[in-house]
């Protein structure tokens, strides 16, 4: 029966870091406010009406830049003034939950509330939107650590590593965690 479990968890474990090699954005790092801007929507599908009056769409540049404006004011928010609620308002309010830095900022702020089961969720949102996000792996760890699951929170670490290697922020703040030194 052991074996059986043991084999099973190489393969859990051999899976996700597959996953993880398999992602596009590898090397994320350190919080940081400048992220990717989301994708553009897809337009409405041909012969379905609209009951709004249509208006000009905004530009690309403009949109870009409203985004990244609201999340750098989130960003700033949080980090900053560790004003954690209000920045999660300014996060929400872009309209953009899915994109990883939203949602693992969103779990951040959520943590430092004390909101354990809402920073999970966002945390795993955030997995689910980009498997390679570090930073988002760090504070899972983290998380984890504060749960006192030590074991959950050293395969984060590992993942972390083998996402931006372990001179990254993003590694040392977790190990820092991990072995006590460090609060975050």
């Amino acid at each position: 029966m052991k074996a059986t479990s043991v084999k099973l968890a190489a393969l859990t474990i051999g899976g996700a870091l597959a996953l993880l090699m398999a992602s596009p954005n590898a090397g994320r790092a350190a919080p940081n406010d400048n992220p990717e801007p989301p994708k553009q929507s897809a337009p409405a599908k041909p012969g379905v009406k609209s009951t709004t009056k249509p208006k000009a769409p905004p530009k690309k540049d403009e949109k870009k830049s409203e985004f990244l404006n609201g999340y750098r004011s989130a960003f700033a928010t949080i980090y900053k003034r560790k004003d954690y609620a209000r920045g999660i308002d300014k996060l929400k309010a872009l309209g953009h939950d899915d994109h990883p830095d939203v949602a693992n900022l969103i779990g951040f702020s959520s943590r430092k509330l004390g909101r354990y089961d809402d920073a999970k969720h966002w945390y795993e949102r955030a997995l689910k939107a980009d498997p390679r996000h570090s930073r988002t792996w760090s504070y899972y760890g983290m998380w984890h650590a504060e749960q006192g699951n030590m074991l959950k929170a050293r395969e984060h670490l590992a993942t972390v590593a083998s996402i931006c290697g372990t001179t990254c922020k993003d590694y040392t703040d977790l190990k820092g965690v991990i072995e006590g030194t460090r609060v975050y």
